[in-house]
């Protein structure tokens, strides 16, 4: 992992972590706009690793509610839908 990749990915934890503790699902969007003032290529870093660790997040979620269905003999949750379909 490069340099700026890492700081990228350190500050997407951190900023995720923040996020949940204000309240604010979209807080990371704020420090975008800081990020890409000073330097879009570390933005751009610190967006890639939101997105990823959001999906991650909402895998994660996923899976754990489909092994808790399984276990209390319930119906597995449906994915969501794909967002290119209406």
């Amino acid at each position: 992992m490069s340099f700026i990749q890492e700081l990228a990915d350190a500050l997407a934890r951190d900023v995720l972590a923040a996020q949940d503790e204000l309240g604010d699902d979209r807080y990371y969007e704020q420090m975008a706009q800081v990020l890409l003032a000073a330097s879009p290529t570390l933005q751009e870093a610190f967006m890639t690793s939101v997105r990823i660790r959001l999906a991650e997040r909402r895998g994660r979620d996923f899976l754990n509610r489909t092994l808790k269905a399984r276990r209390e003999g319930g119906s597995a949750p449906k994915p969501p839908r794909d967002a290119g379909t209406a």
